[in-house]
């Protein structure tokens, strides 16, 4: 090692990614340690820096090139020591000056006066607030004033920020590319109005309120005389768009969003009440580009109906109009298996949209409306490669006999699927073709039955409880 050059050494460094290799390489020699402090741009520390503030002032003058930090105090109780708090800000960034990338994760102890401090890190493009419950829309301020190259942005459980003086800065400062709000009780969906002409720029944007979302006193203020804030907005770079756990009825809330973007290449929706065909219709007729599809629906009452909101005519037209969608997957929540005219699609729309596109990975959750003859017609999926299916009551052992014969299938998960037994595990086995097998809280499946069944088998009896599997939350 020894005779090794420093740049060799350097590009040997760059090879290794697990901390832990790094640490014990650096152990090697003198010249090794070196080079590798010199080398690493990445830390990620969190209960056992202790003392913290002295702590991190040490690693940052051992690493003279951090650019990415992670901070990250999940599970902390009060005997692990103190967090690390403001003062660890200041030495990020005093001592970091190359710093891109910061992750602040469940830091109890930091405030807006940390926040202030991370105004001085120009550099900076990535921040990611979770959890941070001291901080204030006064501290995002700050940031977003002081850091004009941020791109991307995460505020997660932020329970103290209630104004958005901070996003209307960056909206016009026009430098984000991807914002990501979930689960701040002070910004409404109608407040990200105030992102203006932000919006043009963005890529990528997930919003998501939990915890009794559709009890939301916020209204929609964008049709009062004289508000300067209105849905006349530009989002034509948008690839990538969740919303989840919102309202957009009778007003129109974020489900403007589907009217303007025309570059989706990624959409989920997870119970967004006030989607319809219509829209989502349009939708599709403009996003030629879109690959994957993530929709979770729940039924209701609509004239003399109760059902979920779309149906076959939205699959007809994705099917038509999306001709490069891979990923699929459907989730039906408070559907009664008893009332299949619950669910808007039929079987048959479902294995159209499967038949029609290069469907490469499908994953179908509650959807009784799912039989063995429909698993038939999914045996015939030229590029099916990927198979979930969750809580499908209709699917049997004679399903599995069928789904065996899709020429590329080689993963599989069944979960909760508990009228497949053993027999049908043993259709698996005899076919030899899966690389990878998942069997979860599937009641009449054995362990002792999956063995065999695939090169990577995982296996568990408990049952998964009702968030978990669809996602309500």
């Amino acid at each position: 090692m020894e005779d090794l050059s420093e740049p060799l050494l350097a590009a040997i460094i760059g090879k290794i990614t697990r901390t832990a290799d790094l640490n014990s390489l650096s152990l090697v020699s003198k010249q090794m340690y070196n080079v590798e402090a010199e080398e690493r741009g990445s830390i990620h520390v969190g209960c056992g820096l202790h003392p913290a503030t002295e702590a991190l002032s040490s690693l940052c003058s051992r690493f003279p090139n951090l650019w990415k930090v992670e901070i990250n105090y999940s599970g902390w109780t009060h005997n692990q020591g103190k967090q690390l708090d403001n003062q660890g800000l200041h030495v990020l960034s005093s001592h970091c000056p190359l710093l891109k990338d910061l992750t602040l994760s469940f830091c109890s102890y930091i405030d807006d006066s940390g926040l202030d401090y991370l105004s001085y890190c120009k550099k900076l493009m990535v921040l990611r607030l979770n959890f941070v419950r001291a901080i204030s829309s006064s501290g995002l301020l700050s940031v977003a004033v002081g850091c004009k190259s941020l791109s991307t942005f995460h505020l997660v459980d932020c329970l103290n920020v209630s104004s958005v003086e901070w996003l209307e800065y960056l909206g016009r400062a026009g430098s984000l590319e991807e914002l990501v709000v979930k689960d701040c009780k002070g910004i409404s969906q109608y407040d990200l109005l105030k992102f203006g002409p932000g919006w043009t720029k963005l890529q990528k944007f997930e919003f998501e309120i939990n915890d009794y979302y559709w009890l939301s006193g916020a209204l929609d203020r964008s049709y009062v005389p004289g508000y300067p804030y209105k849905y006349d907005i530009c989002c034509e770079n948008m690839k990538d768009l969740r919303l989840a756990h919102i309202i957009t009825e009778p007003e129109i809330g974020l489900r403007f969003l589907l009217r303007k973007c025309k570059a989706l290449e990624k959409l989920c929706l997870d119970y967004v009440i006030g989607i319809n065909d219509g829209e989502m219709i349009a939708l599709f007729q403009n996003c030629s580009n879109l690959r994957s599809i993530s929709l979770r629906l729940m039924p209701r009452r609509s004239d003399f109906s109760f059902r979920t909101p779309l149906t076959d005519d939205s699959l007809k037209a994705l099917s038509l109009c999306c001709p490069m969608l891979q990923v699929v997957q459907l989730t039906f929540t408070f559907c009664c298996s008893k009332w299949p005219t619950e669910i808007g699609f039929t079987q048959k729309g479902i294995v159209t949209l499967i038949q029609t596109c290069p469907i490469r990975a499908l994953m179908l959750n509650g959807a009784s409306i799912l039989k063995d003859e429909g698993m038939k017609d999914l045996s015939s999926a030229q590029f099916l490669e990927a198979l979930e299916l969750v809580d499908c009551k209709g699917i049997t052992d004679v399903g599995m006999s069928f789904i065996v014969r899709a020429p590329c299938l080689t993963s599989l998960t069944l979960r909760k699927c508990k009228n497949v037994t053993n027999v049908g595990m043993a259709e698996l086995v005899r076919s030899q073709k899966l690389e990878s097998l998942t069997v979860i809280g599937c009641r009449l499946i054995s362990h002792e039955a999956v063995q065999g069944a695939a090169k990577s088998v995982n296996y568990s009896a408990n049952p998964e409880n009702f968030d978990s599997l669809k996602g309500v939350k």
